[in-house]
């Protein structure tokens, strides 16, 4: 899915970004429950997406690398094969060299699980650097000014 104009009550940003995930048999365990692991795993696959598709297709490759510093996930309420998961994506706390990225899942319309990671931008050579402005630019449009509690 595309960035869409933000209209859920939880985030300010001008910008959310939203993309649509399923989960299958492989992702649960004997009971059924989806793996936490999963979350982790959803949020590297939504937060490429977001980059690649909102941000830079490129991925600043040329410019540099971005490393997580910092992620997490809570876990808030079960969810099960075939239902379909939405996440979406802001960001907040917004520097030069460094911003945080959130990731709120969605089943059937409540929210499931809440996830964070603080991304910083380095050189090849993993010294911090500063983004350049217009990735700045862009990745404010989905800042929002405080996280989700």
């Amino acid at each position: 899915m595309h960035a869409n104009v933000a209209n859920d009550a939880q985030t300010d940003a001008e910008l959310t970004f939203h993309h649509q995930l399923s989960i299958y048999l492989k992702d649960s365990n004997a009971y059924g429950n989806t793996y936490f692991a999963r979350y982790f795993e959803w949020q590297g696959i939504c937060r490429e997406k977001w980059f690649y598709e909102c941000i830079s297709r490129d991925m600043l490759q040329q410019e540099g690398v971005f490393i997580t510093k910092h992620a997490q996930q809570d876990y808030l309420h079960e969810t099960f094969p075939f239902q379909e998961v939405t996440c979406e994506v802001n960001t907040y706390d917004v520097k030069r060299c460094s911003f945080w990225l959130e990731f709120r899942f969605y089943a059937n319309g409540d929210l499931v699980s809440v996830g964070r990671q603080q991304i910083v931008f380095a050189s090849h050579t993993k010294r911090i650097k500063a983004l350049p402005e217009l990735v700045l630019k862009r990745i404010g449009r989905y800042a929002m000014t405080k996280p989700t509690q």
